[in-house]
C-alpha cells in the first residue's frame, strides 16, 4: 500500500480519534518518564513490610496491636528512654510449693471477691502514708518499653474536691439527660446512680489517673510512650487492687467530657489525659451496693 493510499484510507480515523490517541501517547510517555526518575530499586521508597530475622515478611497492619495505630509515637522525635546497654540483673523470686500456691491463690481470690464498687463514703480521715503506698504499688505495673506512662494525682484539698464535683456533675447532668441515650440510662438503673456525685467530696482522697501520651525530658527532649492506653489501664488495675488490699473502697469513674476541665484545674501538662477518677476511703456505715453476682469460672475461662 502506497503512502497516498494509506493516508486516503486512515486519515478520517485519525481525524476522528486524535484526542484519544494523543491521550494514550501522553500516558505512555508519563509512565516511561516516572520509571526513569524513580526506578523500582530506589532506596528512598519504603517497603510496606519489615523483615525480622528468621521470620517471614510481616505486613505492619498484621501487628497484634495494630488497632492502637493512633497511639504509635513519632519516632523522629522520640529517642530511646533507656540505654541499649542497660545491665540485666538476676531475678530469683521464691518458688512456692504447689500446695502453697493453691492456698495463696485461693486466699487472694476470696479477698478480691469481696471487692465491691462503693458510692457511699465515710468522711473519716486516712493516713497519707497509706495512699502513698497504694500509689507506689500501682507504679510497679508493667508498661510498654518500661515507659511508665502514668501520673496519679492525689487530691485531699476540700476546695479542689468541691470544684471537681461541680465540673463532673455539670457534665454528668448532660450525659444522663441527652448524651448517653435511653438504653444506657436504663441499663444503669440497678446501680441507683444519677448525675449527682456527693462521694467526690465525702471521700477523704480522690486519685485521678492520668495517661501520658509522651514525656518531656529535662532538656526539652520529647520521649515516646508506647501503648500508653493499655499500660495505664493495667496500672489502674494494680491501683484498685491495692486500695482493696488496704481495707479501703473505691468506685471506678470515667468523667465523660470533663477531662479537659479537670486537667486545667489540676494544672497538669498537655501530654496528660484523664483516664479514671477514683474516690478512696472507708465505706459509710449505711453504705449499700447492688446485690449482683459474678460470672462463674466456666463462663470466663477457655482452656485449650
Amino acid at each position: 500500500m502506497s503512502s497516498t493510499q494509506w493516508l486516503t484510507e486512515y486519515a478520517p480515523l485519525l481525524v476522528a480519534y486524535w484526542p484519544i490517541i494523543t491521550a494514550v501517547l501522553l500516558l505512555l510517555l508519563s509512565v516511561l518518564a516516572y520509571q526513569k526518575l524513580f526506578p523500582t530499586g530506589n532506596k528512598s521508597v519504603k517497603s510496606p513490610t519489615t523483615k525480622i530475622s528468621g521470620t517471614r515478611d510481616v505486613d505492619k497492619s498484621e501487628h497484634p496491636l495494630a488497632e492502637f495505630e493512633d497511639e504509635r509515637p513519632d519516632e523522629a522525635i522520640a529517642p530511646p528512654l533507656h540505654s541499649a546497654d542497660t545491665p540485666h540483673v538476676p531475678y530469683c523470686p521464691e518458688r512456692l510449693s504447689e500446695s502453697e500456691m493453691l492456698s495463696r491463690s485461693e486466699a487472694f481470690y476470696r479477698k478480691m471477691n469481696g471487692r465491691r464498687s462503693v458510692r457511699n463514703f465515710s468522711t473519716d480521715p486516712i493516713p497519707l502514708g497509706v495512699i502513698e503506698n497504694i500509689v507506689k504499688t500501682a507504679g510497679t505495673s508493667p508498661s510498654g518499653a518500661h515507659c511508665e506512662p502514668w501520673t496519679f494525682v492525689v487530691v485531699k484539698d476540700t476546695k479542689i474536691k468541691a470544684q471537681i464535683r461541680e465540673i463532673i456533675e455539670q457534665e454528668e447532668y448532660l450525659n444522663y439527660d441527652r448524651r448517653m441515650g435511653d438504653k444506657w440510662v436504663n441499663d444503669l438503673q440497678f446501680i441507683n446512680t444519677d448525675h449527682e456525685k456527693p462521694y467526690l467530696e465525702d471521700a477523704p482522697y480522690l486519685i485521678i489517673v492520668m495517661k501520658q501520651q509522651y514525656r518531656i525530658g529535662e532538656t526539652g527532649v520529647k520521649y515516646s510512650h508506647y501503648y500508653y492506653e493499655i499500660s495505664t489501664a493495667v496500672a489502674a488495675g494494680f491501683l484498685i487492687t491495692a486500695i482493696h488490699n488496704a481495707g479501703l473502697v473505691t468506685v471506678t469513674t470515667t468523667p465523660l467530657n470533663s477531662g479537659g476541665a479537670l486537667r486545667e484545674l489540676l494544672g497538669r501538662p498537655a501530654n496528660e489525659k484523664v483516664m479514671l477518677l477514683l474516690p478512696v476511703g472507708y465505706p459509710a456505715k449505711d453504705a449499700m451496693v447492688p446485690g449482683v453476682t459474678r460470672k462463674p469460672l466456666e463462663e470466663i475461662i477457655a482452656l485449650k
